[in-house]
């Protein structure tokens, strides 16, 4: 009643205000909405001010997640609003932290969490939730297509993702099909999935952390593995693609890479509306500046790619990010663009005083996706139960967050379980799946950038249009406590790590590798890559040479105690992923595995082949391959270091051992020439195929190679090299156009006084029918003497500079045409191509294993390696290169491209 008399008495003069309506208009005005898309595909709605920039939405994320190793992270966007699949940088952006999120926004205001900067070496995150992200990432990167993956890699890949789903194979409770219902890989196989099954049961015992570490040690060796790629094309209008990486720049195509440029080799990058260039850093042989430029396809792009260039540079080699000298810069017309998060060695710091918040997380995994045709799935609860009962297992649930009701130990404070063990006890080094991952998780030690000995700098200018900012880093080593550490060697009298620098070297006693499960990887404290050795047994080692360290560690193995004590400097030495492809002096102690051990009655060739299917499927063979040495201890190199001597090398750090190396006679100027004998023995046959291993010559060096040759008498010339390979020099060419001749020594080519000593003629040129290699006949005359020699030069034209071959079939046909042209031949035959060593030793190695087949012998490729190595150093240079002559081998044993012959008439015979 009082309600309709108020009523009738106000009249029209009634009316209402909606204050909560208006508050939240207000409050929309004021807001922005932001929806962040999770590697789990779990999403998030963030409500930010108008106003607030990046680096605030980058902030509410991480806090979401609780993650400490923020910085590999980062948000994308799309440029035009629709997520391309697959994900492509033409078209997606990421989120600058000082620019305002509103500004960035496209379309709805969708933003997906991303890895930014992939970690070279996933032993370098040190917290279990910052690689459970990576596994996500690199997951998704190969579901959508952004990571290609060999059928054999992928199926191993799959397996890892099993056993961290599923836990151990259960053959009560996982049936003939119990993987066909999940979504592991593109273009899924019944077939593939039966191979997964079999090598998801050899990874008993994994917990998912372990399995997930195992996935991404595998991962990390993809070609495309952590590459921002970028669509170009250079000066020929050619289509190509440039992928930014931790180590540097790297060129693709055609899917094939073709150049790498780390960031030692540039100089400056910059860019200038829809070009993009890379300035190289000059030789000491050239009298040049090389300048590379490469046209992208807008002015965006191409910013973008510069970009990505200098986040992944300062990210990857520089102590802090560096800012411009000298104040804001007064009228500047280019790029005000710099990297303004941490760095990695920052993130690596910060992780690192987070000690106790790494050993108290915990979180919850989310499962697979499943396929489209559905099996019966695992029981869940059964599945729970049964990694509930392994320590440090964490649990699965359909649910990403990682604040869960079932707490467990977190296992970011012990090292991940090797591949392809039965038991925890088992620490044979000679297990695959598995390569040793440099650090440690229960110590985490920095191995980071940037990679440079200490005493030096390094300069390399970002310029836009305007190249005027330049960031110079310079090395440092940490001011940490000092740490005494104690160990014995195992019953093969090895330590299990390696030392470099010295007084001769002008370096620091620094660890430059530490092999897993031996003495100083298991010792306490343990022994850290990146170490600073300051004593010795008590003794100050500052003013020693490097031999006369290595003396000292060997003088402690045959003391009586055998105990080696060691006082260091932790984390003395950044080294960086990129200074792995700089060679550099191996002491002593390198941890190789044994040749495997045959089983009695068992064919011992069909059985080493069957390993080396194993090593190539698992990726055993490359680990194995990473951990010999390079240069074999305590053979010198003092001959190629004298100064008369060093303008006759191609590269500064590829010297011959003074032992083995090629020595001129009856020579006035010296009797030097970069090249060393090798001779590879075939057990059981009497065979013993002899080379000289050797550089490509040089404009100078050209009559030394033919002395060469004329003195050992050599009649075949092998060369897998072109001359010149993407606008650089590879090798002089020393032989004259077909029928016509030329004239060295005294007043020929090689300049000085005099008439000539040596005639070349030219005969006969062919080429095979596949183009793949040309076939020369040559005619060498020493003037003097008048004797006449005929030369076989065969020249090797496939093969690119970086990279390998990608015929096998074909390099086959030109190792099989080198044997033929050696038959009956008792002199060395002349391998070279541009320093001698990598694809020189993929040669030597492919008929050194085509001989063992022949002679009925087992073929391990490692061990032919060593031969080589203990030969000339660094012979087949590259993983890449090894993996490819491997694959060679197994390919023509399988194909029966060669097989065991009763008698051997190809090769020399010892005498």
């Amino acid at each position: 009643m009082i309600e309709s008399v108020s009523r009738r008495a106000l009249g029209g003069s009634s009316g209402t205000y909606n204050v909560r309506a208006s508050e939240l208009a207000r409050d929309r005005l004021k807001t922005l909405t932001a929806t962040v898309f999770f590697l789990d595909d779990t999403q998030h709605t963030f409500q930010l001010e108008k106003r607030a920039k990046g680096q605030v939405l980058l902030e509410n994320v991480f806090q979401h997640l609780e993650l400490i190793e923020k910085d590999y992270f980062g948000l994308q966007f799309s440029e035009n609003g629709v997520l391309p699949s697959p994900p492509n940088s033409d078209v997606m952006r990421w989120l600058d932290p000082t620019k305002p999120v509103k500004k960035q926004m496209r379309g709805q205001g969708n933003f997906y969490f991303r890895v930014k900067f992939y970690v070279s070496d996933p032993s370098k995150l040190q917290e279990e939730y910052t690689r459970y992200h990576f596994y996500l990432q690199v997951r998704k990167d190969i579901m959508v297509g952004r990571l290609v993956v060999p059928p054999s890699t992928a199926c191993l890949l799959a397996s890892y993702i099993i056993q961290s789903e599923l836990g151990d194979y259960q053959i009560d409770e996982h049936g003939p099909k119990y993987i066909s219902g999940m979504e592991l890989m593109p273009h899924q196989t019944e077939e593939m999935e039966k191979k997964i099954a079999e090598l998801h049961k050899l990874h008993k015992g994994q917990t998912p952390a372990d399995a997930e570490f195992n996935f991404l040690d595998h991962a990390k060796r993809l070609e495309m593995y952590g590459v921002d790629l970028h669509k170009a094309k250079d000066s020929a209008n050619k289509e190509l693609h440039l992928g930014v990486t931790s180590i540097g720049l790297v060129v693709f195509q055609n899917g094939i890479k073709i150049n790498t440029f780390s960031w030692g080799k540039i100089v400056k990058i910059s860019f200038k509306r829809k070009q993009f260039f890379i300035q190289l850093r000059r030789e000491l042989s050239e009298d040049y500046d090389t300048l590379l430029g490469f046209n992208v396809l807008t002015y965006r792009s191409c910013k973008n790619l510069w970009k990505s260039c200098v986040e992944h540079h300062t990210f990857f080699r520089l102590h802090s990010p560096q800012t411009a000298r000298g104040g804001r810069r007064f009228l500047s017309l280019g790029s005000k663009f710099s990297y303004s998060g941490r760095t990695q060695l920052q993130t690596a710091e910060d992780a690192r005083s987070s000690t106790q918040r790494l050993l108290d997380r915990t979180f919850l995994r989310s499962p697979s996706k499943r396929a489209v045709r559905q099996t019966v799935p695992v029981p869940m609860e059964k599945v729970k139960q049964q990694q509930q009962q392994q320590p440090g297992v964490l649990v699965r649930t359909p649910r990403a967050h990682h604040h869960g009701d079932n707490k467990v130990q977190s296992s970011a404070n012990r090292q991940p379980r090797r591949a392809w063990v039965d038991t925890p006890t088992h620490a044979s080094d000679d297990e695959g799946g598995f390569l040793d991952h440099r650090g440690t998780l229960e110590e985490p030690h920095a191995a980071f950038t940037p990679a440079l000995t200490s005493g030096t700098s390094h300069t390399l200018a970002y310029a836009d249009e305007e190249p005027d900012l330049a960031v110079t880093y310079d090395h440092q080593s940490s001011d940490e406590g000092l740490v005494s550490i104690v160990m014995t060697p195992d019953e093969h009298g090895r330590f299990g790590f390696n030392v470099k620098g010295g007084a001769d070297l002008d370096m620091p006693i620094l660890v430059s590798r530490v092999a897993p499960n031996t003495p100083a990887d298991t010792c306490y404290p343990k022994l850290n890559e990146g170490d600073q050795v300051l004593l010795i047994n008590g003794i100050n080692i500052s003013g020693l040479l490097h031999d006369q360290v290595v003396n000292l560690i060997r003088a402690s193995r045959d003391s009586n105690s055998g105990q080696l004590i060691l006082t260091v400097k932790p984390n003395a030495d950044y080294e960086a992923e990129a200074d792995r492809l700089v060679l550099e002096e191996e002491p002593a102690y390198q941890f190789v595995p044994d040749t495997p051990q045959l089983r009695p009655g068992t064919d011992a060739l069909a059985q080493s082949m069957l390993l080396l299917a194993d090593g190539l499927a698992s990726g055993k063979l490359v680990a194995q391959f990473e951990k010999l040495y390079r240069k074999k201890p305590g053979l010198t190199t003092n001959i190629a270091k004298l100064p008369e001597n060093q303008a006759k090398n191609r590269y500064r750090d590829i010297s011959p051992y003074d032992i083995t190396r090629v020595v001129l006679m009856g020579r006035e100027d010296g009797d030097y020439i970069n090249a060393n004998y090798v001779n590879m023995e075939i057990p059981g046959s009497g065979i013993v195929n002899s080379y000289i291993a050797t550089q490509g010559p040089l404009s100078n060096t050209v009559v030394d190679f033919w002395d060469m040759v004329l003195e050992v008498e050599s009649t075949l010339i092998v060369m897998v090299t072109t001359l010149i390979e993407r606008g650089r020099g590879k090798c002089h060419r020393y032989w004259p156009p077909l029928m016509e001749s030329m004239q060295i020594g005294g007043g020929g080519e090689n300049g000085g006084q005099g008439e000539s000593r040596i005639s070349i003629t030219c005969t006969r040129e062919e080429a095979d029918p596949t183009g793949t290699y040309i076939t020369r006949e040559l005619v060498v005359r020493d003037l003097f003497e008048g004797e006449e020699r005929d030369i076989t030069h065969m020249q090797y034209l496939s093969w690119p500079d970086h990279g390998v071959p990608d015929n096998a079939a074909a390099f086959l046909a030109f190792v099989a045409a080198v044997r033929a042209s050696r038959v009956g031949m008792q002199e060395p035959a002349i391998v070279h191509c541009s320093a001698g060593i990598g694809r020189t030793g993929v040669l030597i190695l492919a008929e050194t294993a085509m001989c063992l087949v022949e002679a009925n012998q087992p073929v391990y490729p490692l061990d032919i390696v060593r031969q080589m190595r203990d030969q000339r150093a660094m012979m087949v240079q590259t993983p890449c290169q090894y993996r490819f002559v491997c694959s060679c081998i197994h390919h023509a044993y399988t194909e029966g491209l060669v097989m065991p012959l009763p008698q051997f008439s190809n090769s020399s015979t010892i005498a």
